[in-house]
């Protein structure tokens, strides 16, 4: 057999070394909906607990909005369960060409196609939309699977250093003899929270005759007056020709993502993005539910607000109590521990204070820059932030990390 012996011990020596260093992952089993309460069994087959969730997607907390479940209940009764296609043959419902107009207007853009996924979507529009002739210039530290799509593409893949906009102006002068030269950005980079220079961004383009791609999944929903995103909050509405996005963050947190922007694009991905072509439809029950979140959204900005107050209350509280942080003004809150095991060590203390808060670690960002990611919802009340804060200066004081910066942290835990 091919799968021999040999190549067993090869697998599971690579998985005892993940072990050794410290960076090996472990799921945690949720037994309840989404929500700033959930209840939680870890590790496999421990007592459940009831736990408050710090680390989820659920940015303006409609994964289980009942009007949003009773929506998907709706669709599920009306339109059935799965679509048994992909789109351009018999997989397209009129629910689905609702949604994308929906979103088109939520956005303001030209228009707009859905994707099972965000993931799906960035592996499909460069391939469709650019070949050799072009380059593709994207800031470091740009989403995994942005940087997956590109690869797929024949275009010059080339990079900026993180939010400089002078690197990126020189990249943009390298390559002025490019047939197109796309500047391919996140809105809010999902590991540390902080936000592209969109304006400066869009600036540059103009100047350079460039195109803009913008990842805008960590924003969609609440960023921006009116939630429309980065590009609202960096008054850009309307200057960026590529947005992906998705559904499966703030927009109810179940699963679709879409391309989203000039028409020309759109119909490009509808013609020739491979996930879009050879991938089942997404189905009615999460079309419909999806459909009730851009109502809800943009009947009322109340959600919104209430994640700003509340991301502004967490961040004042941390910095207050001494806890290195990342700045930004999002709800991603990261707290910088640089160490893995550390950043394990403290996620199971905080499990056995009822706080869910996950570690992260080299390879999901890179090695030396441990930590653990907060992210606030408009879930959350106001006793569950007091008391997520209460169990984190315990913990903090634990390992006596309050107060200290990298370099103190560094040298008492190592990287």
């Amino acid at each position: 057999m091919a799968y021999s012996k040999k190549t067993r011990e090869h697998f599971k020596g690579t998985l005892q070394g993940i072990k050794d260093d410290g960076l090996f992952k472990e799921e945690r089993f949720i037994c309840s909906p989404q929500a700033a309460d959930i209840v939680v069994e870890y590790p496999a087959g421990a007592e459940r607990k009831k736990v408050i969730n710090m680390c989820a997607n659920n940015y303006l907390g409609l994964s289980s909005h009942p009007d949003v479940v009773e929506a998907a209940h709706e669709g599920l009764r009306q339109r059935g369960y799965g679509m048994s296609s992909v789109r351009f043959i018999c997989g397209t419902q009129d629910i689905h060409r609702d949604l994308e107009n929906k979103l088109t207007k939520f956005l303001e853009t030209e228009d707009t196609i859905l994707f099972p996924s965000c993931m799906d979507a960035n592996g499909g529009v460069f391939e469709a939309v650019f070949d050799d002739q072009d380059v593709l210039i994207a800031d470091r530290l740009i989403h995994a699977s942005i940087i997956d799509g590109m690869r797929l593409c024949s275009a010059l893949n080339e990079s900026f250093k993180h939010s400089n906009m002078k690197h990126l102006e020189k990249k943009l002068q390298t390559y002025q003899d490019a047939r197109f030269r796309c500047i391919v950005t996140d809105g809010v980079f999902s590991m540390d929270g902080d936000t592209a220079k969109l304006d400066e961004i869009c600036e540059l383009a103009e100047k350079y005759d460039a195109m803009v791609f913008l990842d805008d999944s960590h924003s969609s929903g609440f960023l921006g007056k009116k939630g429309k995103g980065t590009h609202e909050l960096k008054g850009v509405l309307g200057k960026i020709d590529i947005i992906t996005t998705t559904l499966g963050k703030a927009l109810g947190g179940a699963s679709g993502g879409c391309v989203s922007g000039r028409t020309e694009i759109v119909e490009m991905c509808r013609q020739r993005a491979r996930p879009y072509l050879f991938s089942n439809a997404m189905p009615p029950v999460v079309v419909a539910a999806a459909n009730k979140v851009l109502d809800v959204i943009m009947a009322s900005t109340e959600r919104r607000d209430k994640l700003e107050a509340n991301t502004k209350f967490w961040r004042a509280g941390l910095e207050e109590a001494g806890f290195d942080l990342v700045d930004g003004e999002t709800p991603i809150v990261p707290i910088m521990l640089y160490n893995a095991k550390l950043s394990q060590d403290m996620s199971r203390d905080l499990y056995e204070r009822g706080i869910y808060a996950v570690g992260f670690f080299f390879p999901v960002v890179p090695q030396g820059k441990a930590r653990i990611r907060t992210q606030i919802s408009a879930g959350h009340e106001m006793h569950h932030l007091e008391k997520a804060l209460e169990a984190f200066i315990e913990v903090g004081k634990k390992y006596d990390i309050l107060g200290k910066g990298k370099k103190e942290i560094i040298e008492m835990y190592g990287m």
